[in-house]
């Protein structure tokens, strides 16, 4: 429905002496004839003031008025608004005073935005481009990425980081000039919530987003953003297991393989899975030795929580949507050699085990992220272990969660057990033997609870 508000919007304003363009990354998508990640379409209306362009738009749909410093006209689901002209006040992404000119020739309006590929404007009225930074060319044969302005493009430090999304996201290389400018430019005024926005987009609509953290080392972002990963640049690993290279070689292999298997996840999961796979090497640095001649990272698992932490603390990722993003991937660091190590067990690892896991993390994720850290090698390897230990997990019900409690406290209630701490170790010690299979019914569990009782009132 977007683009054809947007013409009727067009429509609407021709007829009276304007001219309204698509602009952005509606046009950039179109281009590449591939949906984006917003089905919003952006209009910019010339030659109407805005008091007439708010009362036109009126005519069509209701209007919502959003933004804090520039005036947009929400109709729908098309953002409208007049072409903006930007002063530079301050430092920074937010340093800007933006005022609306309906005035300005659309070349004009065009010359403040990012990179060439969006910095073309379509009419919908006569299915024309307006392209004066040959950002088509760029985006259909060049395939390159390139600043529109140089002057003025490092006013605005965020489009470092999109820079970095859009190479991935859209197969394209960096120009060289605009690299020189990208790595002169300093992140530091960049709120966690803009990074992780465009940090999201890199993880979550890049087919490859290796290409983007490559990119990112490159432009020194790693450097100045991400020292925990900084670190896995250059840290060695054992050539049997890992013949591909450094921990921060293999870390983008698994990053790629990852992001094959989130399709079916919802998005809180899949960022989840994503961010386990970017920091579950994360304790090698603090841990990699040579050990009788042999390169080893002992207990890098438990290591790794420390610094993932760090960094999902910086980015200010913890919960999304009401799913505990930060405990599933601190989860899948902190265990995500078990899933092969559970199904290469020299002895049975028991049912309880897996339930006991299953209250550290989301089962399902950790085989996701642990089979992407398998295949994220050159080489051949057997992976078929992470198979069978999603089968044992699904097979026990706890893939996605521990078991639910069968005795409750209004069980321990009725058995004469006040409400306090007494209830809890009661409530645990009855939990621990359901899940090592001791406790399977409630009449189990009561019968458990009466004789623990019974055990504590001897002890008393």
């Amino acid at each position: 429905m977007s683009i054809e508000t947007a013409t009727a919007i067009a429509r609407l304003v021709h007829e009276h002496g304007g001219r309204a363009l698509v602009v952005g990354g509606w046009v950039r998508d179109r281009l590449l004839d591939r949906p984006g990640p917003s089905k919003d379409v952006d209009v910019e209306v010339y030659g109407l003031p805005a008091p007439r362009l708010k009362a036109l738009l009126d005519t069509l749909a209701p209007v919502n008025i959003v933004g804090e410093s520039f005036t947009v006209y929400k109709v729908l689901d098309v953002d409208v608004s007049l072409p903006r002209r930007e002063s530079k006040i301050g430092r920074g992404h937010r340093g800007f005073e933006i005022s609306g000119d309906p005035d300005m020739p659309p070349e004009e309006a065009a010359r403040r935005r990012d990179f060439t590929v969006n910095a073309i404007a379509w009419d919908p009225l006569t299915d024309t481009y307006l392209d004066p930074f040959h950002g088509r060319r760029d985006l259909l044969e060049r395939r390159v990425l390139r600043a529109v302005d140089p002057g003025t493009f490092g006013d605005d430090s965020l489009r470092v980081l999109r820079g970095i999304q859009f190479a991935a996201r859209f197969d394209l290389e960096m120009d060289a000039a605009t690299k020189e400018i990208c790595r002169r430019i300093a992140l530091d005024d960049l709120p966690a919530e803009r990074i992780w926005g465009e940090i999201e987009k890199l993880l979550l609509l890049s087919e490859r987003p290796s290409v983007g953290f490559a990119l990112a080392l490159d432009l020194g972002v790693v450097d100045q953003l991400f020292p925990e990963l900084k670190a896995l640049v250059g840290c060695p690993q054992e050539p049997e297991w890992h013949p591909e290279g450094d921990v921060w070689v293999h870390t983008l292999l698994v990053i790629d393989e990852a992001r094959r298997r989130i399709a079916d996840l919802d998005r809180p999961q899949q960022v989840a899975v994503m961010l386990g796979a970017v920091c579950h090497d994360l304790g090698k640095p603090l841990t990699t030795a040579v050990v009788d001649g042999r390169i080893r990272s002992i207990d890098h698992e438990q290591a790794g929580i420390a610094p993932a932490t760090a960094l999902l603390t910086r980015l200010n990722v913890q919960t999304i949507g009401g799913y505990d993003v930060a405990h599933h991937v601190t989860g899948i660091v902190a265990h995500h050699l078990k899933p092969h190590a559970f199904s290469k067990s020299a002895t049975p690892v028991g049912d309880g085990a897996f339930r006991r896991l299953a209250e550290k993390v989301d089962l399902e994720l950790l085989a996701r992220v642990a089979t992407s850290d398998c295949h994220g090698r050159t080489g051949a390897f057997d992976c078929s272990a992470i198979d069978r230990f999603l089968e044992r997990a699904r097979a026990l019900g706890v893939e996605h969660r521990p078991p639910a409690p069968i005795v409750m406290g209004r069980h321990l209630l009725e058995l004469g057990v006040e409400p306090g701490p007494r209830m809890g170790k009661i409530l645990r010690r009855l939990y621990e033997q359901q899940l090592d299979g001791h406790v399977q019914t409630l009449d189990d569990g009561l019968a458990q609870a009466k004789a623990i009782v019974a055990q504590m009132g001897e002890q008393s």
